[in-house]
């Protein structure tokens, strides 16, 4: 579709182009004018429908958003702005730099601007700054036929018609109601008497990625944000709590990978600004092997009477790392879904040192008669395959209970993963082989 644009726009068929985008979906949309060039961007989206517009540009990358504010007059950007949920108007404004924020806010309407403004003063991880306040909802003693009315009137300008929320004359979140709620009921019934009373909601002050969850455990579209008095304040819906989610992924995955979480894509990101992600977790990695070199360097004795040991070194240190890398993946996943709490500390210990068992048995037997089939050395053999089992048996400890420990800490667990794990069991393992070692061969 790109190529197809770009084809058009050397043309100048600026017609058969009209149609095209008139035919496509906003999303493909918006990914298409993300890869055009900067001057290319303003011409495909003046040609875009003015009532589709504003979802396009919400969909952009925010590079593409800024470019195009840089370009776009300032009717063009307030009818934009004037089109935006203000969720999304509030992410907007989140992303670009300073004097394109003033801009953006200047051809804003005083009531929008205010409600940006107040989306903005709630703290970043929380559920008021994802939050809209344009959601659907209605008194108790409204009727479901004045109900439809108002939708009909209103229902442009809000986010969702699904899910109606009930209020009191003080705002205060009684009920919710949902789309065939209405279309099943009588055109004369009012909302107390339809209203489901049991309403799951957050405060503004929520956690954001709390507020996510939520979404998969209750499988909902939309969730009321209320404040500290109860009263209802806007909704979080359910493509605001996928990025959430999104976010969170990329985040854990980074730090579980020893970065510094990225604020950038990778592709945007530049070269110094990956290095200072990068270098200082690499640094204290790298400075803490001066620990595994000390234990090596203590045994020297050890290699001197049995040289063949400093050959099972890498193959000993690697089986463990994966071990514990294994275990802390696993309970680093259960922590994000709560499916494992702190309190569950010692039945998850439990449940890997069984598995430990089974794994280091298994490793133990493989590894013990391939040594004495290679070697014909019956105590090497014995020696490595009770290292192995120990190892196996501390490396799924640690790497359980260290991501356990970080979460009691209120630290993220995604820092005790593969790299920091790997990093700790090296050291042990290496204890225990030499220890196994000079106590079975009488070193």
């Amino acid at each position: 579709m790109v190529e197809k644009i770009i084809e058009l726009l050397e043309k100048e068929n600026f017609k058969e182009l009209k149609l095209l985008l008139s035919e496509a979906n906003e999303a493909d949309i918006a990914e298409c004018l993300d890869e055009l060039d900067k001057n290319k961007q303003a011409v495909v989206f003046r040609l875009l429908k003015k009532d589709e517009a504003a979802d396009i540009f919400a969909r952009m990358d925010p590079d593409t958003q800024e470019n195009l504010i840089e370009t776009l007059s300032d009717n063009e950007i307030a009818s934009i702005v004037s089109k935006m949920y203000i969720d999304d108007a509030v992410d907007l404004i989140d992303e670009l730099p300073a004097n394109l924020v003033t801009r953006v806010l200047n051809n804003s309407s005083e009531t929008k601007r205010k409600a940006i403004n107040e989306m903005l003063k709630y703290p970043e991880d929380s559920a008021g700054s994802i939050m809209t306040t344009e959601y659907s909802s209605l008194e108790e003693d409204t009727t479901v036929e004045e109900a439809f009315n108002r939708i009909r009137k209103r229902g442009l300008t809000k986010e969702t018609i699904y899910t109606i929320y009930i209020t009191d004359k003080a705002r205060y979140l009684v009920g919710v109601v949902s789309a065939k709620d209405l279309l099943l009921a009588e055109p004369q019934t009012k909302m107390s008497e339809i209203m489901e009373e049991n309403v799951i909601s957050v405060n503004t002050n929520e956690d954001k990625e709390e507020v996510a969850k939520m979404f998969d455990k209750y499988d909902f579209l939309a969730i009321p944000v209320v404040d500290s008095e109860t009263r209802l304040v806007g909704i979080v819906t359910i493509d605001d709590a996928i990025d959430v989610m999104s976010e969170e992924n990329e985040e854990d995955f980074e730090k579980m990978a020893a970065m510094a979480p990225s604020e950038e894509d990778y592709m945007k990101e530049s070269v110094f600004s990956q290095y200072r992600n990068r270098i200082v977790w690499l640094l204290v990695l790298m400075l803490s092997s001066i620990v595994t070199g000390k234990i090596i360097t203590s045994y020297e004795n050890a290699f001197a009477a049995v040289p063949i040991l400093v050959s099972f070194i890498p193959m000993i240190m690697d089986t463990g790392g994966n071990c514990g890398s294994q275990a802390s993946t696993m309970v680093i996943r259960a922590l994000a879904t709560d499916e494992v709490e702190t309190r569950d500390v010692l039945k998850v210990w439990w449940k890997e040192i069984r598995i430990a068992m089974l794994v280091g048995g298994t490793l133990a037997i493989v590894n013990g008669v391939r040594i004495f089939l290679q070697y014909h050395d019956l105590s090497l053999a014995i020696v490595i395959g009770i290292t192995l089992f120990f190892t196996a048996m501390l490396a799924k400890s640690l790497g359980c209970l260290l991501p356990i420990l970080a979460k009691s800490l209120k630290l993220d667990p995604a820092y005790m993963a593969s790299p920091m794990i790997t990093t700790m069991v090296d050291a042990c393992s290496l204890v225990i082989f030499f220890n196994i070692a000079l106590l079975l061969m009488n070193i």
